[in-house]
């Protein structure tokens, strides 16, 4: 039996592991899936304060009040600068580190410093519109039904409107604020990339890395860069598969 932790990106909650949490279940592996303040479930907790170091301590202290050990942590998109703080944080409490599509930052580095200049640039433009200079609001100038469908591929129509009506705007600080990596030498964790082909370019990089790398395990699929929630099933598969 496995122990999943499994860190949603911004803009998501805990809500968009539902399906993959439960095949984990079913195939009789426990599964955590803290959602980070401000978003999610804990949409109501947002403020001005909160920063990259609030969601890497969410996740911290699901793992402390489980007294959880050995574990499986995973992390799509953002939610893979989180996981590799954490890791550093814990690293004897980590058995696995899957990144999920996601970034992968070195010491001193941020989300947006992994995101091209000009792509940032634009987002930022976003929060200064429509976020007053500190949230994040969506990934692209089109609406969300925009994204969701036509990038992200969500054509289950139940799904569509369940994916849209949860996302919510993300602190800046979540892809502004640089982890500072401390423990990386004690990390002997199993590290795996699953690349989603589907998706948008700057996570070729760092799948290029670990594809070339023997320290990594390395997988790719046709996947919408969701894959919780267009292929969850699969997706449940290829976690228990890399893990191993």
């Amino acid at each position: 039996m496995a122990t999943f932790v499994l860190v949603h990106p911004a803009w998501f909650g805990s809500w968009c592991w539902r399906d993959v949490t439960a095949a984990l279940n079913a195939a009789g592996h426990d599964v955590y899936a803290p959602a980070l303040t401000g978003l999610g479930e804990r949409a109501h907790l947002l403020n001005r304060d909160i920063t990259l170091a609030t969601h890497v301590q969410d996740v911290v202290d699901q793992i402390a009040s489980n007294d959880l050990h050995d574990i499986i942590l995973v992390g799509n998109s953002s939610g893979g600068t989180v996981i590799t703080a954490v890791a550093d944080r814990v690293p004897d409490l980590i058995g696995g580190l899957i990144y999920l599509d996601a970034f992968v930052p070195a010491d001193g580095e941020s989300t947006s410093s992994l995101i091209p200049p000009d792509r940032w640039e634009q987002l930022k433009q976003f929060a200064d519109a429509e976020g007053d200079g500190w949230l994040l609001p969506r990934w692209a100038p089109m609406p969300w039904e925009n994204i969701v469908r036509d990038i992200w591929r969500v054509h289950d129509e139940t799904k569509f409107q369940w994916v849209v009506s949860e996302l919510r705007p993300t602190p800046l600080t979540h892809f502004t604020d640089a982890v500072s990596l401390v423990n990386t030498d004690r990390l002997h964790a199993h590290r795996a990339y699953i690349r989603c082909r589907t998706s948008p370019a700057p996570f070729d990089k760092p799948a290029a890395i670990a594809e070339s790398s023997p320290d990594w395990t390395y997988r790719e699929r046709p996947w919408s860069h969701i894959p919780f929630i267009t292929q969850p099933e699969e997706l449940a598969e290829l976690l228990l598969e890399v893990c191993t």
